[in-house]
């Protein structure tokens, strides 16, 4: 007897990652980048709006990107919204800095004048305590093994989707 095929692999579940100005309350979002469950990336740079001025050298520090940079390169905040509602809608998107993420979207698309398409998750939900507690670890040895040296959203995104993927946590939505 032929022994039945293995069942396909789970889907990974979509991750996004957003940099910013820095932290606290006058912190804006600068750079979302995300990955789908087949594994196509997407990163882009926000322009900062009229309003947007705070900025953090430390964080700057961690990120690598200047505000030159960003005012130069960046896309409007109603584009990035709106490229985002077309990607991701109907989707639970997972991220690991919810509390910050879900704060610096916010800030993304009451500038934008829009709502989010999709449903932004900790990946908490998708792990038990104890795969939750590995979860560094995994992501870590992710970014060794891919060589990633800078901290940018969709590098950081696609390790964290790889190393959840490795703890078994599969798509939920």
């Amino acid at each position: 007897m032929t022994p039945a095929p293995a069942p396909p692999p789970p889907e990974l579940p979509c991750v996004l990652d957003v940099e910013a100005s820095g932290f606290g309350r006058a912190s804006y979002p600068i750079e979302v980048g995300y990955v789908l469950p087949d594994g196509r990336a997407h990163c882009t740079l926000i322009r900062p709006a009229a309003g947007w001025t705070h900025w953090d050298e430390q964080a700057a520090g961690v990120h690598g990107i200047d505000r030159q940079t960003l005012e130069r390169c960046g896309r409007p905040a109603a584009e990035v919204a709106a490229m985002l509602n077309v990607d991701l809608a109907g989707r639970t998107v997972y991220c690991d800095g919810w509390a910050h993420d879900y704060a610096w979207l916010g800030a993304l698309y009451e500038e934008a004048g829009l709502h989010p398409s999709f449903r932004l998750e900790t990946v908490a939900r998708l792990l038990d305590e104890d795969a939750l507690a590995r979860l560094g670890d995994a992501r870590r040895g992710v970014i060794g093994e891919l060589g990633l040296s800078r901290h940018r959203a969709s590098s950081d995104a696609r390790a964290l989707q790889i190393a959840l993927g490795r703890l078994g946590a599969a798509r939920q939505d």
